[in-house]
């Protein structure tokens, strides 16, 4: 199984899409399809139902994207938040220096000896919020030149900078720098900005968490390996907030927590792997990271986090805020700041393993009829199927009328239909082609289970069920129906 392979399979089945594709996609987006959003949603639902539904102390919270920009200078993220990019001198493509094949050969163009000293390139969108100064834009295929001054307050020129010819800028816009924001590249930070205003409202005993599930923007240098890397994602994150002498034994917990979720949503543990992250490599606010890892098909990479933070965030807000963010016992021990453990969930890389973990071939016979290799469900090696957990199948069951043209089959079978959809939700109807097909293209989407309504079904009140995994039937009973599932 390749990446193309899934790409392929999310495109063609209704999972995944390129953002904007009609006009040549945009790199790094992409959207969500019918059967793409109802799997994304059951294991977003999992996810709540395992750490925040399950648990007494944890509360929910959705923060806004847009924060005052003091929000992001005191986490850090005006000054850190950076990756290393450098640019070819010959064809001035950009890449991210730390993550290239051949650091003396630019992959664009094949020069050698082309890329110049590394800078730290800010990966936060920036935002100016109303009006701006002013703008000015070139047509197409022309570009803008200038020589900008800055002056103090008596007029005298204090630095000075050209736009020059050869650097072909297109634009140039003026702003009033304190109208500027950031779109957010985590949602962690909304859950410390409300800490205070969660001490004030709900009055919870500590360790207690806080839980989102939320947008977060990065301006990635090179997106890649489809969902991977991306430049819009969605992110399930927790904030959990313990006193400083028992945080070893919350992170532990969770580490534990992260790894009994990854089975529920079908990875298997020889391909998950824990990695602890050296103090060089961890993030400037966490004392202990475990990344773990997932064996991806262009290689191991990393899935979520697991992070310590201290007290590093809360710190500095209150520090910058001037707000008294200590938590006060309820015994009347002196406050304190709280620690943090952070487990971070990236919703599209967990997508994106989730499938390439269940995408299987299954050897199926070419001399049965039914089977033909035009059917984009079936290749030489075999039939497409996706072994999805059945609590995130973005379909539960199918529901096929042996054949289509005989009413009384179809009323029969949209009974049936209609009784499974109001128990289960998820449900689908087909009956488009023989079965054969049918079952092959559910297998391809990861449908648990297969229902067939035939004419024994009008006589005997019975139907063929289909198990995806094993492909055995049996005949079962409509009214014992539901309890299969």
């Amino acid at each position: 199984m390749s990446l193309e392979d899934i790409v392929s399979l999310a495109k063609r089945r209704g999972f995944i899409y390129p953002s904007s594709e009609i006009y040549g996609g945009l790199a790094g987006v992409y959207d969500y399809g019918p059967l793409g959003v109802q799997l994304k949603h059951n294991i977003q639902n999992l996810w709540w139902s395992s750490f925040v539904s399950a648990w007494d102390d944890m509360y929910p919270i959705d923060a806004a994207i847009l924060m005052n920009q003091k929000v992001w200078e005191a986490s850090g993220h005006v000054d850190t938040f950076a990756d290393p990019l450098v640019e070819c001198s010959n064809c001035h493509a950009r890449f991210r220096e730390d993550e290239l094949k051949t650091k003396d050969k630019c992959p664009n163009c094949g020069k050698e000896h082309t890329f110049g000293e590394p800078v730290q390139f800010n990966m936060m969108f920036k935002v100016e919020l109303g009006p701006t100064w002013g703008s000015s834009e070139a047509d197409e295929g022309n570009y803008l030149t200038a020589d900008i001054q800055v002056k103090d307050k008596k007029g005298q020129v204090v630095s000075s900078f050209k736009i020059k010819e050869n650097e072909r800028h297109n634009s140039l816009t003026i702003y009033d720098k304190n109208s500027r924001t950031y779109l957010r590249p985590e949602t962690a930070q909304g859950m410390f900005a409300n800490f205070k205003n969660i001490l004030d409202t709900v009055q919870p005993d500590l360790p207690f968490g806080l839980a989102q599930i939320g947008k977060a923007f990065r301006n990635e240098i090179s997106p890649r390996d489809f969902l991977f890397r991306l430049r819009e994602m969605e992110q399930m994150e927790i904030e959990y907030f313990v006193h400083p002498d028992e945080w070893e034994e919350a992170f532990e917990q969770w580490r534990v927590g992260m790894t009994t979720f990854f089975k529920k949503v079908g990875l298997p543990a020889n391909m998950v792997h824990e990695l602890e992250v050296p103090e060089a490599d961890r993030a400037h606010y966490s004392k202990r990271t475990i990344d773990f890892e997932f064996d991806f098909p262009f290689g191991t990479k990393e899935l979520a986090g697991l992070a310590y933070r201290t007290d590093y965030d809360l710190k500095n807000h209150q520090e910058k805020s001037g707000k008294d963010l200590q938590y006060r016992p309820k015994d009347g021990s002196a406050p304190f700041l709280p620690h943090v453990i952070e487990p971070s969930f990236g919703v599209e890389r967990l997508v994106l393993a989730v499938l390439c973990a269940s995408y299987s071939i299954e050897p199926v016979r070419l001399d049965d009829p039914t089977v033909t290799l035009d059917d984009e469900s079936v290749t030489a090696a075999g039939r497409i199927v996706l072994k999805l957990p059945a609590d995130i199948a973005p379909v539960k069951v199918a529901v096929f009328p042996l054949l289509k043209n005989k009413p009384e089959l179809v009323k029969k079978a949209r009974e049936i239909y209609k009784m499974l959809k109001d128990e289960l939700g998820e449900v689908m109807w087909d009956d488009n082609g023989n079965i054969g097909k049918r079952y092959r293209r559910q297998d391809e989407i990861g449908t648990p289970y297969c229902v067939t309504i035939d004419f024994d079904s009008l006589q005997n009140n019975d139907v063929t069920l289909r198990d995806r995994d094993t492909t055995k039937q049996e005949r079962v009973k409509i009214n014992e129906l539901i309890s299969k599932f």
